[in-house]
């Protein structure tokens, strides 16, 4: 039995042994990339099983599951930096891996989620060590006028996009970029507007779409809650929506929204005020923008979650009644 036992310790060393070579001798051996010059992108929080997916299909790389495999095994897969990489010459495994770690970037990136309020934006800008961070010792005020912004507050005002810059550019180029295209995008959506809408100004439109962007991750119920609170406008309503309230809050927010925190006054509480609340409470996408501006027509004045991303809708304060004690007590 002992015997036994040591022809398997024996063979499963071997095997370790094996494996260890193959990948050495793997990792030193220069690829084939044709053809050459060869670009592609790692986009942010890419992991690396997905990497070595997609330079299999981009010609870099031969063997996902071994270049994958020797990732794995080396402890690649948290240090490699986003951006777009352009090989000019043949390189080994390893010599690619350490110009992913190295962040060796023809152009960086730096993303902005929809969703995201102005916080989340400075967070992320200042964790892109490829940036020059020119405006981390701006004043918000200071900052709106270093890239061209009319408005005095910042919330809501970039386009939630992939960015890509030269490294070591300066961090107001991706913020003035950004807000153009919000710009661009708000007028163009405004100028096809459905007619009839409440907005006196393209910036109400652009609350509003920040308010609809914050209510549903479903895309397809996005222009029919824009419908409900253009019906509860129309009718002298408050809109009654928990993240203008949430973004009240700010820091103090813990997770949890109380009852208190609902009737606790802030510029932002739409159950306390009427209308709009002062400024967006997010980085609206596109697609919520359009939803601002060309509402469902809907007869519905309430909905709750379901819970599962989507929300049950009701014409009438019975029928919501039934729907919040069905989906959320």
């Amino acid at each position: 039995m002992m015997t036994l036992i040591k022809r398997l310790f024996v063979l499963a060393a071997l095997a370790v042994l094996m494996l260890v070579g193959g990948l050495a001798w793997y990792g030193n051996q220069p690829l084939h990339i044709e053809p050459l010059p060869k670009t592609f992108n790692v986009m942010p929080g890419t992991h690396l099983r997905s990497l070595s997916v997609m330079l299999e299909r981009e010609g870099v790389i031969g063997n996902a599951p071994v270049f994958w495999l020797l990732g794995r095994v080396l402890g690649k897969g948290a240090a490699i930096k986003a951006g777009i990489y352009t090989l000019d010459k043949p390189l080994s495994p390893l010599a690619l891996y350490g110009k992913l770690e190295r962040g060796e970037v023809s152009q960086a990136v730096v993303q902005f989620i929809e969703g995201w309020n102005w916080r989340e934006v400075r967070a992320a800008l200042a964790a892109q060590p490829l940036l020059k961070h020119d405006s981390a010792g701006m004043s918000d005020a200071e900052l709106l006028q270093a890239i061209g912004a009319k408005e005095s507050h910042p919330e809501g005002l970039l386009f939630p996009d992939t960015y890509s810059f030269a490294p070591h550019s300066s961090d107001l180029n991706v913020l003035r970029h950004a807000y153009r295209l919000q710009q661009e995008k708000l007028m163009a959506a405004w100028e096809a507007r459905a007619p009839g809408l409440p907005y006196r100004t393209p910036y109400e439109a652009l609350i509003m779409a920040s308010i609809v962007e914050k209510e549903t991750g479903a895309a397809f119920e996005r222009p029919q809650i824009a419908g409900v609170f253009m019906n509860r406008i129309r009718l002298g309503m408050r809109l009654q929506t928990d993240p203008t309230v949430i973004y009240g809050l700010g820091e103090r927010f813990d997770g949890r929204l109380r009852r208190v925190d609902l009737q606790t006054d802030t510029p932002y509480n739409t159950y306390t005020r009427a209308g709009l609340p002062p400024t967006p409470i997010a980085m609206p996408s596109e697609a919520a923008i359009q939803a601002a501006l060309n509402p469902a027509k809907t007869d519905a004045l309430y909905f709750v979650s379901r819970n599962d991303g989507t929300h049950v809708f009701s014409s009438n304060l019975d029928a919501h009644n039934r729907a919040v004690n069905r989906y959320q007590r």
